[in-house]
């Protein structure tokens, strides 16, 4: 089986589930406030290694004990952690705000993820021996946003596969910036929300034909409890979602796309892929924090067999 490079920003997340309405100005009593792993890169391939899949992950965090933390964790779950660098800058660090529901809003301190940089020689060496490179934010990492087209084809030219998975754009420009990636993309993923604002169009059937349009070769759009839709070259088609009681969506896309990439790299097609990518979402919506519900391939196809879908 190949190895998997990702690259995406890593960070810290503090989990804080409070009522549902914060009274400012005051004290709001909460139910949880718990330290985990998070981070687009640090989610997907955390979830790439816990399903046995063979992953390096690329990125940066602090030399403080947030950016420790994160180092072990990635480690004990099997990731090779050899491309992350230390930066001066503090660790990445996001703060969840978790609604009863499993909605949250996030507050996110950028750190040293806003120092994340490789000269294209240094892509070169990673891509080495690697059979598929994984983009896990393209708008997260602003020193690599305008080279990112580049270390795209660069691992196109050394014979990976590629994949991209979207997220918010919060300078807004979105499709000006990851259009040029388009034609070196093979699978690029995103939800509902980030294909509108990409293409300017609200269903989602429209938004992957502009963006396939564009250049990527299959869209996987993630509808949450809907579960996703992919357009590819071997079709169309809608996987609906598991039915599970959400207790914190956080990182639950980042799991889904280590759960899609793992079964494609297990010679699954896509409507296998897309099934399982559901799965290990569904089991990681069931816990506080984005990784602490994923498991072992075994358990997860397990899982499958006795779950329902929505």
């Amino acid at each position: 089986m190949g190895a998997a490079l990702c690259s995406g920003h890593l960070v810290l997340d503090i989990l804080v589930r409070p009522a549902d309405t914060i009274r400012w100005g005051g004290t709001t009593w909460v139910e949880a406030i718990e330290q985990h792993l998070g981070g687009n890169g640090a989610s997907t391939s955390y979830t790439l290694a816990k399903l046995g899949v063979p992953v390096r992950l690329a990125g940066l965090v602090g030399r403080d004990a947030f950016g420790e933390y994160l180092l072990e964790r990635l480690a004990g779950a099997g990731v090779d952690t050899g491309g992350v660098g230390r930066s001066a800058a503090p660790t990445t660090t996001t703060v969840a705000l978790v609604r009863t529901n499993g909605d949250r809003a996030l507050l996110l301190r950028p750190g040293a993820s806003s120092e994340m940089f490789l000269e294209p020689e240094a892509w070169r060496r990673e891509f080495a021996g690697r059979s598929h490179y994984h983009l896990a934010s393209p708008f997260g990492l602003p020193r690599l946003r305008p080279h990112q087209p580049e270390i795209l084809r660069l691992a196109k030219a050394a014979g990976l596969s590629t994949s991209v998975d979207t997220h918010w754009d919060t300078e807004g420009r979105w499709l000006a910036d990851l259009g040029p990636c388009l034609p070196h993309t093979d699978i690029l993923f995103g939800n509902e929300d980030e294909a509108r604002m990409l293409t300017g169009v609200a269903d989602p059937a429209a938004a992957a034909a502009r963006l396939r349009r564009e250049g990527a070769r299959t869209v996987v759009i993630k509808l949450g409890r809907a579960g996703c839709a992919v357009f590819g070259p071997e079709g169309e088609f809608h996987s609906p979602a598991f039915a599970v009681t959400a207790v914190d969506t956080t990182g639950a896309g980042d799991c889904f796309v280590g759960g899609y990439l793992a079964a494609r790299e297990r010679g699954g097609g896509p409507a296998e892929a897309a099934r399982f990518a559901n799965a290990v979402a569904a089991m990681a919506v069931e816990h506080l924090g984005a990784t602490n519900g994923v498991r072992t391939w075994n358990e997860t196809t397990a899982w499958m067999q006795a779950a329902r879908t929505a």
